[in-house]
């Protein structure tokens, strides 16, 4: 168990560092295509493109680290009226139904890179991006965000079976704020 978490802790990670590259990428794309708008009458032609495929990957690959560092968007309504361990209980069964939801988008998104892969479609776009490359980061993100709510279900296992509850209590305070 601690050695899945600790390799989730790392790729989720990862992807959130990868994501801030995106970001970075996207930021600078834009830039560029302001500036050869402006100084020379022209255009990149994918940037719009472009632009939308790092905001879909980015997103996708920054899904774990997000979870990770407790920043999805909670309903705490139930947390306030648990308490202990009824309290990580509750968040126990939520990363199950996460993590069981997560492997069914993996394996739906792998399927719709596949078949791009298979059949070897392309971008409507001057730029005729091979589809597989932009697609790949969809079952990638969803995987990693699988093994985060599979560690973060360990991480609660691993209190629940030793009582160590107490920070919960703290920890889900700080929830929705």
């Amino acid at each position: 168990m601690e050695k899945i978490t600790r390799f989730s802790d790392i790729l989720s990670g990862m992807g959130g560092a990868l994501s801030g590259i995106m970001i970075a990428a996207g930021t600078l794309l834009v830039i560029a295509e302001i500036l050869v708008r402006s100084l020379f009458n022209g255009t990149l032609y994918i940037t719009e493109e472009y632009s939308g495929y790092l905001m879909s990957a980015l997103t996708f690959l920054a899904l774990g680290y997000t979870l990770k560092e407790k920043g999805h968007i909670r309903m705490t309504f139930l947390h306030n009226i648990l308490h202990g361990r009824s309290r990580l209980f509750l968040d126990m069964i939520c990363y199950m139904a996460g993590f069981i939801f997560c492997t069914v988008l993996t394996w739906v998104t792998f399927l719709f890179f596949w078949d791009s892969v298979v059949s070897g479609t392309t971008s409507m776009q001057i730029s005729e991006t091979w589809l597989a490359i932009p697609q790949s980061f969809l079952p990638m993100g969803a995987f990693m965000l699988a093994l985060q709510f599979l560690a973060e279900f360990f991480k609660d296992f691993i209190r629940f079976k030793s009582g160590s509850w107490q920070d919960v209590t703290e920890e889900s305070r700080d929830l929705g704020h």
